[in-house]
């Protein structure tokens, strides 16, 4: 694993840009992640105190003590850190603002779910494509949103917006498989377009915060 972007750093915690294709916990079948690799980086052990899912990029927060861990899981818990996510989606939402309040299937149970989310962009994407009727030419929807989870379940934001007909691109679980193979084709876009891209988090009495570009590109 290449070295992971260090954005800031405390006498208790880490804050780091995760790339995109890396697991924060080993597992079975599961190769170099996080906690190890970035331990190794650092030169200490690491504790997480909240988890991205494996093809979701951008920031998060690393512990450097259990005691650091547990205060840092309850500031979590409690809200007093704000995460903010943005996606790229195909398609559009019907309402530019609002909240997805609608369960999800964890471990065979109905879970409630809640995201808050704001359409930030709408543009249409043209993709020329050949064949052997020769070339052809379709303008598809694109969605820039940003969401903010109020509910912390396993692929949460991605389940949301498939079931609003807004999957999200490259989601090879929840999405739109046949565009998302188009677009790795015609574009080369292989991650999943999900981004932590701003934590606000309370540091030294104050509410700090940390922003990062996503890198989506067409």
């Amino acid at each position: 694993m290449t070295q992971v972007p260090v954005l800031y750093e405390n006498e208790e915690i880490y804050i780091i840009n995760k790339p995109s294709g890396v697991a924060v916990q080993g597992g079975s079948g599961i190769s170099h992640p996080l906690d190890e690799e970035f331990a190794k980086q650092v030169g200490q052990k690491v504790h997480l105190v909240h988890r991205l899912d494996k093809d979701t990029a951008g920031l998060m927060i690393v512990a450097k003590t259990p005691q650091a861990a547990s205060k840092w899981t309850k500031l979590i818990s409690s809200k007093q850190v704000q995460k903010t996510y943005t996606a790229y989606c195909f398609g559009s939402l019907s309402k530019k603002k609002g909240v997805i309040n609608d369960t999800v299937i964890q471990h065979g149970e109905n879970k409630v779910a809640v995201t808050n989310y704001q359409v930030l962009e709408e543009f249409d994407v043209s993709v020329v494509t050949q064949s052997e009727e020769g070339e052809k030419s379709q303008n598809i929807k694109v969605s820039k949103i940003s969401l903010e989870l109020q509910t912390g379940r396993m692929h949460q934001i991605r389940i949301h917006l498939s079931k609003n007909n807004c999957p999200i691109i490259g989601d090879d679980t929840h999405g739109n498989f046949k565009l998302n193979k188009l677009f790795k084709k015609v574009y080369k876009i292989k991650n999943l377009q999900l981004y932590s891209t701003r934590l606000a988090v309370p540091i030294d009495g104050k509410n700090k915060v940390f922003e990062i570009e996503d890198d989506f590109k067409i």
